[in-house]
């Protein structure tokens, strides 16, 4: 079986994308690392390689856990499979 994201804990929100030419509709299979378990999901959309994919759905306002962090918070509503990026997701920091 390929893995196509990986996820640090099943707390996160999001996994990373490890393969090229994730397209809308592809079904991905993904890694749970810290409970070596698969999960998967269907592509919301196109994602690049080393982008996030939401493994749940996300609203505004709600904080993203990448690899067990707080990486920001939701600006726009975020479905399971879609691609997390700067679009939909801004840092805390400033």
């Amino acid at each position: 079986m390929d893995i196509h994201f990986v996820v640090h804990d099943e707390n996160d929100s999001v996994g990373v994308i490890v393969v090229e030419g994730v397209k809308a509709g592809d079904r991905l299979n993904g890694w749970i690392m810290d409970q070596d378990r698969i999960i998967t999901h269907q592509a919301g959309s196109e994602i690049p390689i080393g982008h996030k994919l939401a493994i749940k759905a996300l609203g505004k306002g709600d904080t993203v856990i990448k690899y067990g962090v707080d990486i920001g918070r939701v600006v726009a509503p975020i479905k399971a499979g879609e691609h997390v990026h700067v679009h939909n997701l801004k840092t805390k920091r400033w």
